[in-house]
């Protein structure tokens, strides 16, 4: 079952599934799910047959406790147990105990009458455990990871018509580009520019542009590809308007290595014939990010990409172990780099 068929589904109340698992790291449709099945219950019914619990918090046994109650003058009760961790291969130790072997009695013959929900906000699980198994064959599971560029902006696009807006191909180029076409950073910005465009129907460029704040991973991939030109004039400027901005220089740096890191990868990776699914997959990175990777990383040279990863680790170094003023030593990285030449 797709997302939009859940979704579907949940809005007509019919031929619903007692168990649920929704996996991935795609916070809009997380959040829109949670509402969706808590509107399954009547508002003035949700006191007593809707309850949602933390599984970081709270234990299993607790949960499922309310799961196996009958509704209390209802049709139906709903129950959503949130960040079941121990459905990963993450061996941080929990705050709670969780009793496993109620959760396998009770996917092996659950409450009719209940729904019961499992937000897992987690790229994989443990595929491994038991538990696992046994959850994947009882349940109707929903994966929201394998949200690609093209879907993003297919269903951004189809809210809008739903709003009765429409909008111009560069305004949603530059929307995706500016949001890292994160569903939900396009979502949050969708009512102010339909806001701004009333009464007119078409959201144009400007409003985008004057409007959407770019994220710090689209403002550092700008300052890679001025660093990559070796402008150390714009570079130092676009990191001295982030730190005006009130980012963290260690912050920057970090993300700053991240994109170097990705682009070298995807460099050697490409070369041994890798596609941009595959290279999504194998590096568990966004598919629009490994995009411009892939658009970048033809344009320059593996050993300057080397070198800048590397020079970037040394500036991390002496930003921890000096009180120099981090713009400057930023600024002393792009003098070297750019200084340099480089023999292949």
């Amino acid at each position: 079952m797709t997302i939009t068929q859940l979704l579907k589904t949940l809005k007509t109340g019919q031929s619903l599934d007692h168990l649920y698992l929704i996996m991935g790291q795609m916070d809009y449709f997380q959040r829109r799910l949670k509402t969706a099945f808590k509107q399954l219950v009547p508002v003035e019914e949700q006191a007593m047959n809707y309850a949602s619990y933390d599984l970081e918090t709270v234990p299993l046994a607790v949960g499922l406790d309310d799961a196996m109650a009958a509704p209390f003058f209802g049709e139906r009760r709903v129950v959503c147990l949130d960040d079941p961790v121990f459905l990963t291969g993450e061996t941080k130790k929990s705050k709670v105990t969780h009793d496993l072997d109620s959760l396998e009695k009770y996917l092996a013959a659950p409450m009719d009458s209940t729904i019961l929900v499992f937000f897992a906000p987690y790229a994989k699980l443990d595929g491994r455990k038991k538990i696992v198994k046994q959850l994947k064959k009882a349940a109707t599971t929903i994966e929201l990871n394998d949200f690609s560029e093209r879907n993003v902006r297919q269903f951004f696009e189809a809210q809008l018509t739903q709003d009765g807006f429409t909008m111009a191909p560069a305004a949603l180029n530059q929307l995706v580009q500016r949001t890292d076409a994160d569903l939900t950073l396009m979502m949050n910005e969708k009512d102010k520019l339909e806001l701004f465009t009333h009464p007119e129907k078409t959201i144009q460029l400007d409003a985008v542009t004057g409007l959407v704040r770019q994220t710090l991973t689209q403002n550092v991939f700008d300052l890679v590809n001025r660093v990559l030109a070796k402008n150390t004039a714009g570079a130092v400027t676009l990191y001295r308007e982030l730190l005006q901005a009130k980012e963290e220089p260690l912050r920057i740096n970090a993300i700053l290595q991240g994109q170097f890191r990705l682009l070298i990868q995807t460099k050697v990776l490409a070369k041994q014939g890798y596609s941009q699914g595959k290279l999504a997959s194998t590096l568990k990175v966004h598919p629009y990010r490994v995009k411009l990777a892939l658009q970048t990383q033809r344009r320059f040279q593996l050993a300057d990409l080397n070198r800048a990863y590397l020079g970037l680790f040394r500036v991390e170094r002496q930003m921890k172990s000096s009180t120099l003023d981090p713009e400057l030593l930023f600024s002393l990285f792009m003098t070297q780099f750019a200084g340099q030449r480089v023999t292949v």
